[in-house]
């Protein structure tokens, strides 16, 4: 199911950014804040494993 699709609410906005990991460019579905790293979903997924 793709943000797009999503049961309730409006649909996300999404936001292109650079992941801070491997500089893929990706978006997310949020703003990002000033300061904090952001990572792609591959990138993302290896942090959480630790």
């Amino acid at each position: 199911m793709g943000y797009e699709n999503r049961r309730y609410g409006a649909p996300r906005q999404m936001t292109k950014v650079k992941c801070s990991e491997c500089g893929a460019d990706t978006e997310v579905p949020f703003v990002p804040t000033s300061g904090k790293p952001v990572y792609c979903r591959d990138c993302y997924q290896k942090r959480r494993r630790y």
